[in-house]
């Protein structure tokens, strides 16, 4: 009788599969209050900094005490930029901040989103063209001539798909010198490998976001369906409302009026549009995650010259007394009843242990119910084990 087996290589498979989670919150407070959830809302703006006060010339904002010096009104912080004007004054700059849970600078979300997203899409809203290098042979390896630069300037965007989709970065010349874009940042511990594709979906009273399955955010409402407005990045939990260029280009032809983002002027509206996804508190956000979990299959194969004897206490012919110094212990006898040493006894198989090279034992599979071993084919048992 054998009581451990070796497996082989052949015997164990490992196998990966994609699981998803669906996850929906509602309210400000569902997003920011809990620790274990963490879904911060940032914007990010280049607009043109406003001095707060002048020391020089004592010229201060309506109601500021400069007594006070680092108590700025919100959404100010301390004073970290300073310029002087053309007289020699020294102006002081605030920097904005922005962020629920995590406090940022506005333009350093800004900057940070165009140069990881969007670097190659300034100049050309479908990337810019890639510099080739090509080599003309020569006779031999000191005649070859190199034309074109050997400096690639494109940068890895993280394209979410190989279709061509035009993509827009306002850069403040398009919006009198201001943009704005909006971000929705998710953590790792809630989208895991990445969110699932088609499954993100943010309101607010401003309209509906919704990603396409291709890396592109649309906006939807009761005046618009379906209008490409930023961009979903699935496996970094970042969500960009940006809008677009017909968007920010559309002047109002009567007047300032605005119907949503109609030809009737669309840019400012967007912009409000931006600041009342991150800003509402009267909001509702689902997504699913994606984790990717392993699955272990040991192939535990039984011949039928393999285990047939039993290790059931009941089918010795009485015990053997052991004394001790603390009592007396009783252990099965190693004479076994007549049925359990004839050649057609079959035991029968209810659990498998699983064992490391020491011996020790780290997982027990039960089956679901007893099962006979047979004496004349080999039997198998899969056991699956998920990590």
């Amino acid at each position: 009788m054998s009581v451990y087996k070796q497996f082989l290589s052949p015997d164990i498979v490992v196998t990966p599969f994609k699981v998803n989670k669906d996850f929906s919150f509602q309210g400000t407070a569902s997003l920011t209050d809990d620790p274990s959830v963490g879904i911060d809302r940032f914007i990010g703006n280049i607009s043109n900094l406003v001095p707060i006060f002048n020391p020089s010339s004592s010229i201060y904002p309506s109601g500021y005490d400069f007594s006070v010096y680092n108590e700025v009104p919100s959404p100010y912080i301390v004073p970290r930029v300073y310029r002087y004007d053309y007289s020699g004054s020294r102006l002081i700059y605030p920097e904005i901040v922005t962020g629920q849970i995590k406090t940022q600078f506005q333009r350093l979300i800004y900057h940070s989103i165009k140069q990881l997203y969007y670097s190659n899409y300034l100049s050309s809203s479908y990337g810019d063209t890639p510099t080739k290098t090509e080599i003309i042979l020569g006779s031999d390896r000191e005649g070859d001539v190199m034309v074109g630069s050997i400096h690639n300037p494109i940068y890895d965007n993280y394209l979410q798909t190989t279709q061509l989709y035009r993509k827009y970065f306002p850069t403040g010349s398009d919006n009198n010198n201001s943009a704005s874009i909006g971000v929705i940042s998710i953590p790792t511990r809630l989208f895991g490998d990445y969110i699932k594709p088609t499954s993100f979906v943010f309101s607010t009273e401003s309209g509906s976001l919704t990603d396409d399955g291709n890396g592109n955010i649309c906006y939807s409402s009761s005046y618009t369906s379906s209008v490409i407005v930023g961009n979903i990045f699935y496996a970094h939990g970042l969500i960009t409302i940006i809008g677009n260029e017909d968007v920010y280009s559309h002047i109002a032809e009567y007047g300032n009026a605005t119907y949503d983002l109609s030809l009737y002027g669309g840019g400012g509206s967007f912009n409000s549009k931006i600041i009342s996804f991150i800003e509402s508190p009267n909001v509702t956000m689902s997504f699913a995650s994606t984790y990717t979990i392993h699955e272990t299959q040991y192939k535990c194969t039984i011949r039928e010259n393999e285990f047939n004897s039993t290790l059931n206490p009941s089918t010795s012919s009485g015990s053997i007394a052991i004394s001790s110094s603390i009592g007396t212990f009783y252990s099965p006898n190693t004479t076994l009843y007549n049925f359990a040493t004839a050649s057609f006894f079959s035991p029968y198989i209810t659990t498998v242990g699983l064992y490391n090279n020491n011996k020790e034992l780290l997982a027990i599979a039960k089956l679901s119910q007893p099962l006979p071993s047979s004496l004349t084919t080999d039997t198998t048992i899969i056991i699956n084990l998920d990590r």
